[in-house]
């Protein structure tokens, strides 16, 4: 198990020769940083440790130009060195350093007082008090101090066993939140092109394994990129379970891979612009024997803001609009954050936000949702379900009971109040159907499922073809739980009859009678003349007792099928015309074409210019007649 430690503190304060005692590395990778002495971009050095873990140091620059430098290295770690020097005592860059770790709610740590040799017992003891006293105001309260000197080594043994002790208690936290993560995920520090090899990468892995050969998706990126080879603190190994990795990478260009980015298999990483987050203000810190500042307050509605968030950094703008106004119960608040470009991010990600004229903190907080609700959605964010969201936000519940839908494997999840909704809307349109239309021996699947997909557009955010989606689930259901009964493509309460009503079915037979003439009247007209209701009509051309060749058009199956073979024996003893027909029937030529246009459609009939004469399928079928009357005479 790795652990990644963030040192921290003022520059000269002696991080770097600090580092260089415990692990016997130099931090400072960069020859500029070795001439000038001072470190410029984040460095790393390692320690392991006799248990076999392993600290992996993150050496920030301490210059007040370079907080964005340190803050890459800052976003990235599991636990803090807060380095004071004993002669100078806390300065303005300790003040910021530990300000932005509060934000980041770094709560595992260790301060050290360097240059004790330098400064003396009394001086060094002041600055030791001083130092409890700023750190003991952040999240940092029950880091312990160590008196230590780079130089002579004084307090180094101690201070090498403390963080060991460290490492073991952060190990457990670690290890607890691997199980809990979607996978392995690398935030991108450093990335350059090594001549004939390709693409590196390097950054501070964790959430799982990363072996050769695998793959993985470069957030913001939308695109998969293969690991040739893995390293860890500049070893090459099969594989990396955590802490200081460096990648070389195949299918990507450098260009692709800036810092910020992110390579993860973790699902739950996604690019975004507008997050949903709690903020706390900065901790207020002041140097000892100045008046501290004025009770930090939180980031006001509109207010323009630096975000650094992992290895990244980005304008946001802060939205807390009369609906985002929720103070949340662990005293932070909730807000909208606009980013100024998209960000790899995910539920539970920490972040510090800082004001960038003058430079100073302005706080920090936790990502609770990378892709908070949208249109209608919106609606469903009260106090109670911000505030479960912010106990728990990695809880996919909290997140389905914010949005009332979430995508799911097999189509869209839905919130239980959600589905709920939708399941007594399907209930009352049966009973109203049925109240509207008592005849009816139920409302149309289709129907039903097109009033329950708009309902659950005015319920959710959800497309159409979601929703669709949604309410084909529902309905299937209902039907399973025994809530809606099925007749085909018509639903009902299970506790009314299956079938028509008695009256519906009098009123049927009442239409065939009107129907049994070579002249029928108007469908429709003779329906209303019997009380016959639509569904009687459908019942009776499902039952093939009626035909109906147009819309009012129809007659009764018998009757037709007298007249189809009136036609029929007519053609068979030579071309018919409508006008041999119309004689034949008594009727008109309304009737007489619109049967002879679907005989002529069956193929029962062919039209020709000398008028209507046998079809193929009716020629097809007397010549099979005749071929096993044959048959029967042989």
């Amino acid at each position: 198990m790795s652990v990644v430690v963030g040192t921290a503190g003022h520059i000269d304060h002696g991080k770097t020769m600090l580092l260089r005692a415990l692990t016997g590395m130099d931090a400072d990778r960069l020859p500029e940083e070795r001439r000038r002495g001072m470190t410029i971009d984040v460095g790393y050095a390692h320690l392991a440790l006799p248990g076999g873990a392993t600290l992996d140091f993150v050496d920030v620059p301490g210059h007040d130009r370079l907080v964005g430098n340190m803050l890459v290295g800052a976003g990235e770690i599991d636990a803090a060195l807060l380095v004071v020097a004993a002669d100078d005592g806390p300065s303005p860059q300790t003040i910021e350093h530990l300000e932005l770790l509060d934000a980041l709610a770094i709560r595992d740590g260790l301060v050290a007082v360097t240059k004790a040799d330098v400064a003396g017992g009394a001086r060094t003891a002041e600055v030791a008090d001083e130092v409890a006293s700023l750190v003991s105001r952040t999240t940092l309260a029950a880091a312990p101090v160590h008196v230590v000197a780079s130089t002579t080594g004084q307090g180094i043994d101690g201070l090498r066993a403390a963080l060991a002790a460290m490492a073991d208690r952060v190990a457990v936290r670690l290890a607890w939140e691997r199980g809990s993560s979607g996978g392995p995920r690398l935030a991108i520090d450093r990335a350059f092109r090594v001549r004939g090899r390709g693409v590196v990468v390097t950054g501070s892995l964790r959430g799982g394994r990363v072996a050769t050969g695998e793959v993985l998706s470069l957030v913001p990126g939308d695109r998969e990129v293969r690991v040739r080879e893995v390293q860890a603190r500049g070893a090459r190994v099969e594989a990396s379970d955590g802490g200081r990795t460096a990648l070389l990478l195949a299918g990507v260009e450098l260009d692709d891979v800036a810092r910020g980015a992110v390579l993860t298999a973790d699902t739950g990483v996604v690019a975004s612009s507008r997050v949903m987050a709690a903020m706390r203000p900065a901790a207020g810190l002041a140097l000892p024997g100045r008046a501290r500042r004025a009770e930090p307050i939180v980031p006001a509605d509109r207010e323009r803001l630096r975000l650094h968030l992992g290895t990244a950094q980005v304008g946001a703008l802060v939205v807390r609009g009369p609906r985002e106004a929720i103070e949340l119960p662990d005293g932070s608040t909730l807000a909208i954050l606009r980013l100024d470009a998209p960000l790899a991010v995910a539920s539970g990600d920490r972040f510090a936000l800082r004001r960038p004229s003058p430079g100073s903190t302005a706080g920090g907080g936790v990502i609770l949702d990378p892709l908070p609700p949208r249109g209608i959605s919106r609606r469903r964010l009260t106090p109670g379900r911000a505030a479960a969201l912010a106990a728990d936000p990695r809880s996919r519940a909290a997140r389905l009971d914010l949005h009332g839908s979430l995508s799911g494997t097999t189509g869209p999840e839905l919130a239980h109040d959600v589905a709920a909704a939708l399941d007594a809307t399907a209930l009352r349109l049966i009973a109203e159907h049925h109240a509207v239309h008592p005849e009816s021996p139920g409302l149309p699947l289709p129907a039903l499922r097109q009033e329950l997909a708009l309902a659950a557009r005015r319920l959710v955010t959800l497309d159409r073809a979601a929703a669709e989606n949604v309410a084909r689930d529902r309905v299937a259901r209902l039907i399973a739980a025994g809530g809606i009964a099925r007749d085909g493509e018509l639903l009902r309460d299970p506790a009314r009859t299956a079938g028509l009503p008695p009256q519906v079915l009098a009123a049927m037979d009442r239409l065939e009678a009107a129907l049994d003439a070579p002249a029928p009247p108007p469908l429709a007209e003779a329906a209303r003349s019997v009380g016959c209701p639509p569904d009687g009509i459908r019942a009776l051309e499902a039952a093939n007792r009626i035909v109906r060749l147009e819309d009012d058009l129809a007659w009764a199956a018998s009757t037709y099928r007298e007249l189809s073979r009136e036609a029929l024996s007519l053609a068979s003893r030579g071309p018919l015309s409508p006008a041999g027909f119309r004689d034949a029937t008594g009727t008109s030529r309304k009737y007489v074409m619109a049967i002879l246009e679907d005989l002529d459609r069956r193929g029962l009939l062919r039209r020709t210019d000398a008028g209507h004469v046998l079809g193929p399928r009716t020629l097809a079928r007397l010549a099979e007649r005749a071929a096993r009357q044959q048959g029967h005479g042989a």
